[in-house]
């Protein structure tokens, strides 16, 4: 069954009274070649071995699950729309590694529905992916909860996470600091992964068309906070600490974007203090949050907090 020709799922969507939902933000993918690379790459941008499984995140109608089907061993689909059920059904009886999963991806009890699904994969020293064809009004929630579901002291069980998504949102996931598209999200992130922008999707390959560009973003999780800071305490618990801290800086020093990281931060921190710690790192007393990295933000909360 074609499930990116628009013939196809207006039939199986009339099939079954449906239509795509502005709530859920449904846009269906009608370019077969686009959803054929998007698991291409889920595959194959991990960091190690490729992943035997992948949890999906929305499949819609399908389109990109069936060439998850072909890349993986183990296919776990969450669907929030549970009118598509029955639909998935259908468009998916050919394949027999994967399970559609009716819930709220934003619900879900993330480590026990892991556990659940791919512990045997886990268990055996395989690894796991995640990909999706992500609705725009939820990108950011849905990718912090894939990053923040786990605790800090713990390795993020996801090899690679590959995900489409409004273009503008691509380019603050991906961006380094000095960019213009650099801001809370972009070192939220940084903090628990390494991101790049990795294709670009135009607007005509949905149906129905959306209004903006889209772009594939794939994010590997790495170690934690020593990664990006090698002088983190010795202790696990101490690390955890320092990454929940740097963490609360990172959303204190964007909060206010148009003033500097002193004023932004003032609510929690003097400004006396503050000022002698970015002296002591060889920062500027003027500078704002876009200017610091990653580690910037580590070392300074490190300092703070001492």
């Amino acid at each position: 069954m074609n499930l990116c020709s628009p013939a196809v799922v207006r039939d199986l969507l009339q099939k079954y009274s449906l239509a795509p939902k502005k709530g859920y933000g449904q846009n269906f993918l009608i370019n077969p070649m686009i959803p054929e690379r998007i698991a291409e790459l889920s595959s194959s941008f991990a960091a190690g071995d490729k992943p035997c499984g992948v949890l999906e995140i929305g499949p819609g109608v399908g389109a990109l699950t069936q060439y998850l089907c072909g890349e993986y061993d183990k296919v776990v689909s969450v669907e929030i729309d549970k009118g598509l059920i029955p639909l998935l059904d259908e468009a998916l009886a050919d394949f027999d590694n994967v399970t559609v999963v009716e819930g709220d991806f934003m619900n879900l009890d993330l480590p026990a529905f892991v556990r659940e699904h791919f512990g045997d994969i886990l268990d055996a020293g395989g690894s796991v992916g995640v990909c999706a064809n992500l609705p725009y009004y939820i990108t950011t929630p849905v990718i912090m909860k894939l990053l923040e579901s786990f605790p800090y002291g713990e390795r993020i069980p996801f090899s690679s996470i590959v995900v489409m998504v409004q273009l503008e949102v691509a380019r603050r996931l991906a961006a380094k600091e000095t960019s213009s598209d650099y801001g809370a999200i972009s070192a939220q992130i940084a903090l628990r992964a390494n991101t790049e922008k990795l294709l670009d999707v135009s607007a005509g390959n949905f149906h129905p068309v959306p209004k903006v560009a889209s772009a594939v973003v794939g994010i590997i999780p790495h170690g934690g906070i020593r990664e990006v800071y090698p002088d983190s305490p010795e202790s696990e618990e101490d690390c955890a600490r320092l990454a929940e801290l740097t963490s609360e800086l990172i959303t204190l020093a964007f909060s206010q974007r148009r003033k500097t990281f002193i004023n932004s931060v003032g609510s929690k921190y003097s400004k006396e203090e503050t000022l002698a710690v970015l002296e002591e790192c060889g920062i500027r007393a003027d500078v704002r949050g876009e200017k610091l990295s990653i580690s910037d933000f580590c070392r300074i909360a490190d300092k703070l907090n001492k």
